[in-house]
């Protein structure tokens, strides 16, 4: 099968990665992949060389849309695709767009949260939504946002869950080790990880107040953060402001984010919003404890393998955070072990990837 998948860019970021992943295993499967992606730089990439990943270089000018379009348009000409799959709202449309002029058997658009823009985004959704043969979010929750917001239609929509390597995400215990003498940490000490962009969905300031009050109490305690963004000035200063320089590490974009797992004690994602909660998924195939906030698809990747607090609540979270510090190893390990089951049972990539081959071929919806 002919599979091109369209994605607005190639930074470093959940829907990003899982993209790159869902490359890899199509075309470990036998099928011909492309993926091409709209802007930005290439941050991550599918790791298989058999995937041919290109680049539209797209200007966010009108004219920059039609030359792209066009760009597209004669390179999937060429490779004659029996599905086009486009992945986040730019790409969706873009892809949509593409469908007027080619006729392509199967084009499918994947949103990837909950919340994907304001009104006029979720209008051009609503008028778009005829050039796409099938929509999908990545949570229950998400899909069910977008319905209510006429974003897509439940007769033409479904959920495809986000798929773990857990192969990749594994407990590594020379990985644990390497980073956390990295991070100069003795066994004492207790780390708690976070994954993601500095966003405002992210909501680092509400884990900061609650790491604050953990922190208080907690003297051997640290947190470490992986991502970068337009708000790390800002988060800098909340850092400051409540004296926790010492005490969380900001370290930036990375690539072994699978390792950074192992050297943790405890993960926890503050957002407000999301789609699927990738980054709790790859820590509980780590067998890492987590603690996530009650938005999206999170509670439906936890389950009862985990801590679920409300979002924007500090105290419920710092309240999370200290229950997670006070179990014993024997108790975290048990939850670690539980939480890679609930992963391998539910959201391994590869019955992901299969999900995703079933719906390719739905005559149906084709």
């Amino acid at each position: 099968m002919k599979i091109v998948l369209v994605i607005t860019g190639l930074s470093i970021g959940g829907a990003e990665t899982q993209v790159c992943s869902i490359a890899d295993k199509l075309y470990e499967f036998g099928n011909d992949v492309t993926l091409i992606y709209l802007n930005g730089d290439k941050e991550v990439s599918p790791i298989n060389k058999g995937v041919d990943v290109i680049a539209l270089n797209m200007k966010k000018t009108p004219l920059g849309l039609l030359s792209a379009l066009k760009h597209c348009r004669d390179i999937l000409k060429k490779i004659n695709p029996d599905v086009l799959h486009s992945h986040m709202i730019h790409a969706n449309i873009f892809s949509r767009l593409l469908h007027i002029t080619l006729p392509i058997p199967m084009v499918i658009s994947t949103a990837h949260n909950a919340n994907e823009g304001g009104r006029l985004r979720m209008l051009t959704y609503r008028l778009t939504n005829s050039l796409a043969n099938v929509s999908t979010n990545v949570s229950a929750e998400a899909l069910q946002s977008f319905i209510e917001k006429k974003a897509m239609r439940a007769d033409s929509s479904t959920v495809v869950y986000n798929g773990i390597d857990t192969e990749k995400f594994v407990y590594n215990q020379d990985s644990r080790e390497t980073f956390r003498k990295e991070l100069r940490l003795s066994d004492n000490d207790f780390l708690f990880l976070t994954v993601g962009r500095f966003t405002e969905q992210k909501d680092y300031p509400n884990l900061l107040k609650a790491f604050a009050e953990v922190h208080a109490d907690n003297a051997n305690v640290k947190l470490a953060i992986v991502g970068k963004g337009d708000l790390k000035q800002s988060i800098e200063d909340i850092i400051n402001h409540l004296g926790l320089k010492n005490s969380v590490y900001l370290l930036g974009p990375r690539n072994d984010v699978e390792q950074l797992m192992s050297a943790c004690d405890c993960f926890v994602l503050a957002s407000k919003y999301e789609g699927f909660g990738l980054v709790v998924a790859e820590a509980m195939s780590s067998q890492r404890v987590v603690i996530g906030t009650d938005c999206g698809g999170v509670k439906e990747v936890i389950g009862n393998q985990g801590f679920l607090v409300e979002t924007k609540d500090h105290i419920a979270l710092a309240k999370a955070m200290q229950e997670a510090i006070n179990l014993d190893l024997d108790q975290r390990k048990y939850m670690g072990l539980k939480a890679r089951q609930r992963i391998l049972d539910k959201y391994s990539l590869n019955a992901t990837v299969n999900t995703w081959l079933k719906l390719y071929k739905d005559k149906k919806h084709g």
